[in-house]
């Protein structure tokens, strides 16, 4: 009789300290490159300066600039016993935590320019069943090779596939306390692109990121959920180039960033493009429609600030905005509070691409010249419903307004129906809304007749408008505009003001799921559900 494969037990490796009793390893690496699949890495209270700079296998665009840590083995668990206590920390050994002098960045080892290449903090780099928990990641710095990304789930960046299935980031932050220009500066704060998921971000908090505090992108049909998030005092709150199918934004807060929520068609490495959330094949999605894509249950509110950090990847984006959609098919905005953006409340345009293009693009989804860099993906199929709009527009220029939709005659258009201002008061029905006059829009009767109905043919203002020409001069995509005239005031940078990293909410229980050891001793043998927030994905 063939003998049973024996069972190996799971095996649970400690970083630092914890209660006064030492973990086996001083560095996290270490414990990561020790794990075995199915292993658990937790990690004591400390300020860990990681100094590798760890480039993946096969590594593509950012990831070339290497890691502070790099996970590969799937199926892993790695838990820090202390969010605010357990820190990522990309300045340099002896530094102060996450300090702001110069002198104390890190910015990587110099490339084959001679220049600092830049750091990533965390990368899981093509690996399945990896959940990031409980911890925080600050000061990883851009360079010669770009990064500044905090902690990234990275399923194949800057190739066009999707090698991570599932994944989960819990209980995270990310932060910089340096901004050194363009080129010393923070890209993302937390990350997932080129995955098929499920994939969950729950109870995570980003600030001071020069291009988005959360990104996923690069997925066709995502199969993720963004939960419980906060982001402050950054370029973007969210960014999702290429982001579609199944994919969930809610229960979270975005203020006081340049741009609340940005979705976009590109171009770009992050294929395939387009940006559509349409469902796959005839599934419906949550609202009842042929859309998976869902930002619902927000409060995306007071996103005016010039003075975040920011970087050429960002240039081009309108100040003042709530939710942003450029050259997006199939997304649905439903029941969010969307207040005090000073330019538009929720704005739908067109993408104008005029990046070199590479060999994995090929404008797909959209119109375009590659003798020209030229590719241009329309906006159509949106649906904007539900919300609750209050104080958008304020900055006074001509046109701005809570609602606003820029596009060409399209089959289906844009709809939108069932926006209300706080009182609530609009006669409201699926099919046909008059809104109040507190809820504004651009081009006017936005939410009247055919714009209100969903997938029939439909336009909104053309591109040549005076909507059109607001956005341009907002955005100066086309050059710089006047300011401070009757006709263009907008905000603009004066200096980046970074803002310090609030405690924030840590595991109630790290001992939770975890194998019996030294730091849980008192855990049972086998492993109980994870519970996740907000979230049926486990």
């Amino acid at each position: 009789m063939a003998r049973a494969t024996p069972w190996t037990p799971t095996a649970v490796l400690r970083v630092g300290s914890y209660q006064g009793i030492p973990g086996q390893y001083s560095s996290i690496q270490a414990a990561i490159d020790a794990a075995r699949p199915g292993d658990w890495v937790l990690i004591g209270p400390g300020d860990y300066h990681e100094t590798g700079s760890r480039v993946p296998p096969g590594a593509a665009g950012d990831e070339k600039a290497g890691a502070a840590v790099l996970v590969t083995t799937p199926n892993i668990w790695l838990r820090g016993m202390d969010r605010n206590g357990v820190v990522l920390d990309g300045t340099k050994p002896g530094a102060p935590q996450c300090s702001s002098a110069p002198g104390d960045q890190n910015l990587g080892p110099l490339d084959s320019n001679g220049v600092p290449a830049g750091r990533n903090g965390l990368i899981v780099f093509k690996a399945s069943g990896v959940s990031v928990e409980n911890l925080t990641a600050c000061n990883f710095l851009s360079g010669d090779l770009t990064p500044g990304d905090q902690i990234w789930f990275d399923g194949g960046g800057s190739t066009g596939m999707q090698k991570i299935g599932s994944w989960r980031g819990a209980y995270l932050s990310a932060t910089s306390s340096f901004y050194g220009g363009e080129n010393q500066n923070t890209q993302y704060g937390i990350y997932a692109s080129n995955t098929f998921g499920p994939g969950l971000f729950t109870q995570v908090y980003a600030n001071n990121m020069g291009d988005a505090g959360f990104y996923i992108g690069g997925c066709p049909n995502c199969n993720t959920i963004l939960d419980h998030a906060h982001t402050q005092n950054s370029a973007e709150g969210y960014s999702g180039t290429n982001s579609g199918g199944h994919l969930i934004i809610q229960n979270s807060e975005f203020d006081h960033n340049y741009i609340g929520i940005v979705t976009n068609s590109q171009n770009n490495d992050d294929q395939p493009s387009p940006q559509s959330g349409h469902c796959p094949g005839i599934e419906l999605g949550p609202t009842g429609t042929h859309s998976c894509w869902l930002v619902t249950h927000n409060s995306v509110h007071d996103n005016n600030n010039p003075n975040t950090p920011s970087n050429s990847e960002v240039s081009g984006v309108p100040v003042g905005v709530g939710v942003l959609i450029v050259g997006g098919r199939y997304d649905t905005v439903y029941d969010n509070d969307i207040h005090d953006n000073g330019a538009w409340g929720v704005l739908l345009v067109p993408e104008v691409d005029t990046e070199a293009w590479i060999p994995i693009a090929h404008c797909k989804g959209g119109v375009g010249l590659k003798g020209l860099s030229f590719c241009y993906y329309d906006d159509w199929g949106n649906e904007i419903e539900n919300n609750t709009l209050s104080h958008n527009g304020f900055f006074g220029n001509q046109s701005n307004s809570d609602l606003a939709e820029i596009s060409n005659l399209a089959y289906p258009g844009n709809c939108w129906h069932g926006n209300v201002d706080p009182s609530g008061k609009a006669i409201n029905a699926k099919h046909f809304q008059l809104g109040r006059a507190g809820v504004t829009s651009a081009p006017p009767f936005l939410q009247l007749f055919p714009h209100s109905i969903c997938g029939i043919p439909d336009a909104g203002a053309g591109l040549i408008s005076i909507l059109s020409l607001q956005v341009a001069c907002n955005s100066e995509f086309l050059g710089p505009c006047p300011d401070n005239t009757s006709y263009a005031n907008y905000p603009r940078p004066s200096g980046v003001q970074l803002m310090p990293l609030p405690p924030q909410p840590s595991m109630p229980d790290p001992c939770l799921g975890v194998p019996q050891n030294p730091w849980c001793p008192n855990n049972p043998t086998s492993q109980p559900p994870y519970p996740v927030p907000g979230s049926t994905v486990m």
